[in-house]
């Protein structure tokens, strides 16, 4: 089974067509799969938007009356599909974002690396994609920089991507070894994709990555790309022990 985890907030003009893209791209590639969506206290017509698709395709909504933010629900996700995963050493859960600048098209080798005995496959971005807005490019560009070794004891060139896929047993461990039923995130942003790597790469046997493109022309809403706010998140986890799998908060 494949498990395609999506954190949505206010994304009702775009995320019907994003999951109707899903549908396509997984009847062609003919593997059983479920749609996980995690609401994070949308305001808009998001909930309308999803009970629409609910009778048309294998999808699940989680809904939350609090925002959590990107962290939040990335976590909540896992957690909800490590748990309802039956076959964790066969099953996967893509994680891709809801605003659709990740295309559906580019899981499919990253679960075809997993389905060949890969634990967990990163996106990559070229950090000089032209189309990119000129901060998330020169941020992009200055990020090793910024987190130092934090970044190059990554066994992947692009740690701060979020569109990857996992082996659910990868996420199961991780989380059965927090103590006291801690936060698996404790990041946003960024820092949350990097965080979240760092805890899975001791569990993960083989680690690969595969190139992907992020597409804005989809997006119809302004970006919530910070400049600042994604610095200051790198600099929060600047400090990383990718040995024990932990992330300064």
């Amino acid at each position: 089974m494949i498990y395609i985890a999506i954190p949505a907030h206010n994304e009702d003009r775009v995320l019907g067509v994003l999951l109707w893209k899903i549908r396509k791209v997984m009847a062609e590639f003919g593997r059983d799969y479920e749609i996980v969506v995690f609401d994070d206290a949308s305001g808009d017509s998001t909930v309308e938007v999803l009970a629409r698709y609910s009778g048309l395709l294998p999808l699940t909504v989680i809904r939350s009356e609090e925002r959590l933010g990107y962290s939040g629900a990335v976590e909540r996700l896992l957690r909800d599909i490590v748990d309802r995963s039956p076959y964790p050493k066969r099953d996967v859960v893509v994680t891709l974002q809801g605003d659709f600048t990740e295309n559906p098209e580019d899981f499919v080798p990253m679960v075809k690396a997993i389905e060949g005995g890969v634990d967990l496959v990163s996106g990559v971005t070229d950090s000089d994609q032209e189309d990119l807005p000129r901060g998330l490019r020169i941020l992009r560009r200055i990020a090793p920089y910024v987190l130092g070794s934090a970044h190059s004891a990554a066994p992947v060139t692009d740690p701060l991507s979020g569109y990857r896929a996992y082996r659910v047993i990868v996420v199961k461990k991780a989380l059965r070894e927090l103590a006291d039923g801690g936060a698996l995130l404790t990041s946003d942003g960024w820092g949350a994709n990097l965080q979240l790597l760092s805890r899975l790469v001791p569990h993960a046997r083989r680690v690969e990555e595969s190139p992907v493109r992020i597409a804005l022309r989809h997006r119809e809403r302004e970006s919530r790309f910070r400049f600042m706010d994604a610095f200051r998140s790198l600099l929060r986890v600047r400090r990383t022990t990718w040995t024990t799998g932990a992330v300064a908060g």
